[in-house]
């Protein structure tokens, strides 16, 4: 006889559009990068892949907190902010085959997917320099005297980059509106946080600067809308920045070449009995925002999706070569630019 589940129901504390919003940008982000995974092993995608899968909550529940007029930056592992924002996922399958059609046309590939129109200010490959850039992006937002921020996410890996202090410390010094987050999965490339740092709650380095700094639950995408919140809160009100530790878990190596060595087959599956899907769709389940039937289609809505954004970059034309020199610089008759 099947063991009955023993979980709590969970509480609806939020809007239908918001809890369909959380269910229908993470599926969407996870059914993404599996089928990125499945063409990256038939190398339809080369070069560098780092997949967001468990993290997924990181993304869709800051979404939710701020407003279409703020500004985003990450590092590598970034398919999955521009889908929760809006990007076209056939433009951004495109740049992952490196086609004419791509966010970066083909330019950039899976490490740099820029979308200006929804404020996505890119992946960055450098580990920890769109810390810097984040901070410069929030400035100017206060130099310009709007009430937008700027959200800049890092790895865990990246806190050890003397760029990330100096950033932090000139963050409060100036007052900018900037929220800095940790994702931290535990593992940065492969070795553990308690292996490479003596200060192993990351949220903590922010206090060195005075700057409010809190863990937040990266696997629970209610938590992630709340603590954003009031970051932003705090950021309009001319308060400054805020430091999150968004503890969370991807299921899969830290690029498609990482043979996972560091951890077991257990942890793994212990960290996807908390997966930030399936924990918002049983609340959804739970007080009947949607039936199992809504639920479905929006499965069927999803799997289009991606399906149609393999066609189309399938479909897609390569770069012509005559355009490699294009967007890059500037000055059209660059000197130093050899024939």
């Amino acid at each position: 006889m099947a063991k009955k589940s023993t979980a709590s129901k969970a509480k609806a504390k939020y809007s239908k559009e918001t809890y369909t919003f959380w269910y229908e940008s993470m599926l969407l982000m996870r059914r993404f990068e599996e089928k990125a995974g499945q063409l990256y092993g038939q190398q339809k995608i080369r070069g560098f892949c780092h997949l967001y899968i468990g993290q997924e909550a990181c993304a869709s529940g800051a979404i939710t907190a701020l407003e279409k007029d703020d500004k985003w930056i990450t590092a590598y592992r970034d398919h999955a902010h521009p889908l929760g924002l809006g990007t076209d996922p056939g433009a951004i399958m495109a740049e992952l085959y490196g086609k004419a059609t791509g966010t970066t046309k083909g330019k950039g590939g899976s490490m740099h997917i820029f979308d200006k129109e929804r404020n996505f200010m890119g992946g960055h490959g450098i580990v920890g320099a769109q810390v810097p850039m984040g901070l410069g992006v929030g400035f100017a937002e206060k130099y310009k005297g709007t009430k937008n921020l700027c959200i800049c996410y890092m790895g865990d890996g990246a806190v050890r980059q003397g760029a990330v202090h100096e950033a932090m410390n000139l963050a409060m010094l100036y007052k900018t509106p900037v929220i800095f987050v940790i994702e931290n999965n535990g593992y940065a490339m492969g070795t553990s946080v308690a292996r490479t740092s003596n200060v192993t709650e990351l949220y903590t380095i922010g206090e060195s600067y005075d700057m409010p700094s809190f863990p937040v639950d990266g696997m629970n995408v209610e938590a992630i809308h709340e603590a954003v919140a009031e970051a932003a809160d705090r950021a309009r009100k001319g308060d400054g920045p805020t430091l999150l530790e968004f503890r969370t878990y991807r299921y899969k190596g830290h690029s498609m070449s990482d043979p996972q060595k560091y951890r077991t087959r257990e942890e793994v599956e212990e960290y996807k009995g908390k997966d930030p899907i399936e924990q918002v769709k049983k609340t959804i389940l739970d007080n009947k925002i949607l039936s199992e039937e809504e639920i479905s289609k929006i499965d069927e809505k999803v799997k289009k999706q991606v399906a149609d954004a393999v066609k189309f970059a399938e479909e897609s034309p390569w770069p012509d070569g005559e355009n490699a020199f294009k967007d890059v610089y500037m000055q059209e008759d660059y000197p130093f630019v050899m024939e």
